[in-house]
């Protein structure tokens, strides 16, 4: 598949109502893993299914629900009323289970994400006081990555973090690409190949973020890649290979959730050569992070 602007932004489908908002299907994407989609619940309303093959990953974006699981209900799920003003509560699912999701508050947000799988893991609750914040970067490409199911956690393939970027600032920066698997004589993993998704959020209706999708001559993607994307609230954009970094507009903050699946449970990835320079420029990490912490709000 030739990968373009065109097809590697999915623009949101929101209305403003309940359903879903955004879907990605791997077929269509032209990728072996990742699944993913965003959906919206009012107060009373439930969603159900079975993984099948998959394993699921399942993140609060905003509000409270109650999850029914083959494994057991898992009662009043998530607290933050939006991205913006708390951190995530999330479930993960192996193959083979049932669960339903019913609304407790109105305008419940959550994404998924589903991966074929031959494994079995349990079934793990991931609460915000489990969600480890990091600072990254420096200078005006500081950052802060939230993570939901780290390189380590116990399931098969699927990686789960949630970024905060400032207005004005850049992410994903220096540009970084995991597209190769490459291990050392030891057999460390010094680059997983993986597909990535990002699903973005931004604080204010007129806010945006510019992304740049590219390859090199290291890339095993079968075409070269160079896009560049706007991207708007509740809009997906494709990272099937390549460097990828971010920018925030200017008055407006920045959020994306990253689902990543590939060749390891990893996040081992390498800078753009020509941009690595820039990491010995940063003295100060900016003073706005963290954007959200674990005691803002209400238990």
């Amino acid at each position: 598949m030739r990968y373009t602007a065109e097809n590697m932004l999915v623009r949101s489908k929101d209305t403003g109502g309940s359903g879903e908002f955004a879907r990605i299907n791997a077929a269509e994407a032209g990728w072996e893993h990742l699944n993913m989609s965003a959906m919206r619940l009012n107060k009373g309303e439930t969603f159900g299914q079975q993984t099948g093959e998959c394993e699921n990953a399942i993140v609060i974006l905003g509000g409270v629900c109650r999850i029914s699981t083959s494994d057991g209900v898992f009662e009043r799920v998530g607290r933050r009323p939006n991205v913006f003003s708390g951190m995530p509560h999330a479930l993960y699912l192996s193959r083979h289970k049932e669960f339903t999701i019913e609304a407790l508050t109105e305008g419940l947000e959550f994404a998924s994400c589903w991966v074929k799988s031959d494994q079995d893991h349990p079934t793990q609750l991931v609460t915000p006081e489990q969600s480890a914040i990091e600072i990254r970067g420096g200078g005006n490409a500081t950052r802060q990555i939230n993570s939901i199911l780290p390189p380590g956690f116990d399931c098969h393939r699927i990686v789960a973090v949630e970024v905060y970027t400032p207005p004005g600032n850049w992410s994903s920066y220096p540009p970084h690409k995991h597209d190769v698997h490459r291990e050392d004589a030891g057999g460390r993993i010094i680059e997983a190949d993986l597909e990535e998704i990002y699903f973005y959020k931004i604080d204010h209706p007129n806010g945006y973020a510019y992304q740049r999708v590219y390859t090199d001559a290291s890339s095993t993607n079968d075409a070269p890649i160079d896009g560049l994307m706007l991207a708007r609230n509740h809009d997906v954009v494709l990272v099937p290979a390549g460097y990828h970094p971010v920018v925030s507009a200017h008055g407006y903050t920045t959020y994306y959730l990253n689902f990543l699946a590939g060749s390891a449970q990893s996040l081992t990835a390498v800078d753009d050569p020509a941009y690595a320079w820039v990491k010995k420029t940063w003295t100060w990490q900016d003073p706005r992070l963290p954007l959200v912490h674990h005691g803002m709000e209400p238990r």
